[in-house]
């Protein structure tokens, strides 16, 4: 018997200062049997830094055809593709074929050595590469409760998260922009 995602229920009150970008958003995310919970947080985050009326979730682990935010124009082509995690080198060039933008949001402790390992080749993609802080991520995911109401904050390299069980900074490095 498979295993089914747990769902989670979001309310962000959204500020993002640097794209003067103001939203209450009401997210639905499923996290994958497979799925940590400080990954799943950093999915919510890049959602927030990427905000706009047609970005949407995708299937992500689920499928590996789809990444696991992206954002399509109005005639269906994709303007925007947002991974999580570590990504190989082929599944970054095949988004670099497809999107009109990519972006990833590395957070763990191999996120330094996948950079160092691949930075070179990354520069030649032009895919936008930032860095969240693995201890920060980990705190964030240490308040996570299936329904939260929470504000985030968005101003300069730092997403400010205030949470019923208490606040968390956590640092935004841009590696490669």
């Amino acid at each position: 018997m498979a295993l089914k995602p747990t769902i989670y229920k979001l309310k962000i009150a959204l500020s993002d200062l640097d794209r003067e970008y103001y939203d209450n958003l009401n997210l639905t995310i499923a996290q994958h049997p497979s799925e940590t919970l400080e990954r799943m947080m950093v999915r919510a985050l890049a959602y927030c830094c990427n905000a706009g009326p047609r970005l949407e979730f995708c299937k992500g682990l689920s499928d590996n055809d789809e990444p696991d935010l992206w954002e399509h124009t109005l005639d269906g082509r994709i303007a925007l593709w947002i991974e999580v995690g570590e990504p190989s080198m082929e599944r970054i060039k095949k988004a670099c074929t497809l999107a009109n933008q990519v972006r990833v949001y590395c957070f763990n402790t191999k996120a330094g050595t996948w950079w160092d390992q691949n930075q070179e080749r990354l520069a030649m993609l032009g895919a936008g590469i930032y860095r969240l802080r693995w201890d920060r991520v980990q705190a964030l995911a240490n308040q996570v409760q299936r329904t939260m109401d929470m504000s985030v904050t968005i101003s300069g390299d730092s997403l400010f998260v205030a949470m019923e069980r208490g606040e968390v900074e956590v640092p935004l490095e841009t590696l490669l922009d």
